[in-house]
C-alpha cells in the first residue's frame, strides 16, 4: 500500500525538521499503468490512482464498466503514490488520489488539487507501534521512533503525542521510508515507529512482542484520503466530475452490500496481489465514504470530522513543522458543489 510516499523534491522540503538519529532511503520509483475504460473520445479525462483501499476501490467501477454506462470518458492510471504526485505536479494528470494533508504540501509548491470528494478516512490502518517495554504514548519519553518525516504517519504521532503532553522534542526521530520501518523496527535502538498497513503487519510479525499503542481510530478524521482535481480540469469538466462522484457512490455501496462484498474484495485483492482474507482486514481499517457521508463532511466546521476542520488542523501541523511557511486558504482548495448538488 504504497500510499503517500513523496517525492525527493517534496520530500527535501522535509528536511527542515532535524537529522536526529535520521536514516534515510530513498522512495521507490513505480512505473504508470493506465485503465482507458471508455472510447468515447480521444481526451479521457486522467485520474491517478494508488495502493491504498479506499483508491483502489476505483478497480470495481472499472472492471464493472460503470464509467461507461455512466456516459464519462475516463483513464485511470495507476502508480505508485510518489510518481502520481509527480505526474499531477507536471500536468500529466487531472486528478490524483491523495490524502488532504499531502494536497497541503503539493498546494504549497505550486501544485494545486481541489478536493472535491472524500473516499475514506483511515480508521486504524496508521498505527504506532511499540516493543514490550513500551506500553502507552507517555511511555515514548526519551525513546527512540522510527517514522518517514513529514508524512501522514509523522502527523499522527505528533498528534499522539501531543494528546499525551508531549512533543518531538521529547523523543529522538529516526528518518526513514515506510516500507524499510519494519527492517528498522528490528534494530535494538528502534523503540517504536510510526506506520501504515501493510508495513505495519510486517512490524508486527518482524518483532511478534510489539503491538500498536495508538491508530488512526483513536483520531478519526485526521487523515482523509480524497479525490484532488486540478483547477483547470474541474472548471471544464464538472458535469463529468459529478458523473464520476455518483459513480463512486455505487461503488461503495458494492462493498458495503453483502451480497456483493466478496465480489469486491476479490477485484480490489486482484489489484494489488494479495490475498482476500488479509485484504479485508485492510478495509475493516478504512472507513468508506458513501456520498452521504461526503455530504457530512463538506460541511464547513473546525472538527475533525469535516474535510475544512481537518485540512484545517493539518494546515497548522505543516506550518509548525515548517514543512511550509505561509498558511494556505484551504477554503480555496475545497469544492463541496459537486457533493451538495
Amino acid at each position: 500500500m504504497n500510499r503517500r510516499l513523496f517525492t525527493f523534491a517534496v520530500l527535501s522540503s522535509f528536511m527542515l525538521f532535524g537529522c536526529d538519529n535520521t536514516a534515510t532511503v530513498s522512495a521507490p520509483e513505480g512505473e504508470a499503468t493506465s485503465e482507458k475504460v471508455t472510447t468515447l473520445n480521444d481526451d479521457p479525462i486522467s485520474i491517478g490512482y494508488s495502493d491504498w483501499p479506499g483508491w483502489v476501490a476505483w478497480q470495481i467501477a472499472i472492471d464493472k464498466g460503470w464509467f461507461d454506462e455512466a456516459g464519462v470518458n475516463v483513464e485511470f492510471k495507476w502508480f505508485d503514490y510518489s510518481a502520481s504526485l509527480s505526474a499531477f505536479a507536471s500536468n500529466q494528470l487531472d486528478a490524483i488520489s491523495v490524502t488532504n494533508g499531502d494536497n497541503l504540501v503539493n498546494a504549497a509548491s505550486g501544485s494545486e488539487g481541489i478536493i472535491v470528494l472524500v473516499n475514506d478516512y483511515s480508521a486504524g490502518n496508521d498505527q504506532i507501534i511499540a516493543k514490550s517495554s513500551v506500553t502507552s504514548i507517555a511511555d515514548l519519553k526519551g525513546k527512540s521512533i522510527g517514522v518517514e518525516k513529514g508524512l501522514v504517519d509523522h502527523l499522527l504521532l505528533n498528534s499522539a503525542l501531543a494528546d499525551n503532553g508531549l512533543t518531538e522534542a521529547d523523543v529522538t526521530l529516526v528518518n526513514a521510508t515506510t516500507n524499510e520501518l519494519p527492517q528498522v523496527f528490528t534494530n535494538d535502538s528502534i523503540d517504536a515507529v510510526s506506520i501504515w498497513q501493510p508495513n505495519a503487519n510486517q512490524a508486527l510479525k518482524n518483532v511478534p512482542s510489539a503491538k500498536a499503542i495508538y491508530t488512526s481510530a483513536d483520531k478519526p478524521g485526521l487523515i482523509y484520503d480524497t479525490l484532488a482535481v486540478s483547477p483547470a480540469s474541474l472548471s471544464a469538466h464538472k458535469a463529468e466530475y459529478a458523473k464520476i462522484i455518483q459513480v463512486w457512490g455505487k461503488v461503495v455501496n458494492y462493498i458495503n452490500d453483502p451480497a456483493t462484498r466478496d465480489d469486491a474484495i476479490s477485484i480490489m485483492s486482484n489489484k494489488v496481489n494479495v490475498p482476500a482474507g488479509q485484504y479485508s482486514a485492510f478495509l475493516d481499517g478504512t472507513k468508506l465514504m458513501g456520498l452521504e457521508d461526503n455530504k457530512r463532511i463538506f460541511a464547513k466546521s473546525d472538527e475533525l470530522s469535516s474535510i475544512y476542520g481537518s485540512s484545517y488542523h493539518v494546515n497548522q501541523f505543516n506550518i509548525d513543522n515548517q514543512i511550509y511557511d505561509q498558511k494556505l486558504d484551504i477554503d480555496k482548495l475545497i469544492y463541496p458543489d459537486l457533493i451538495n448538488q
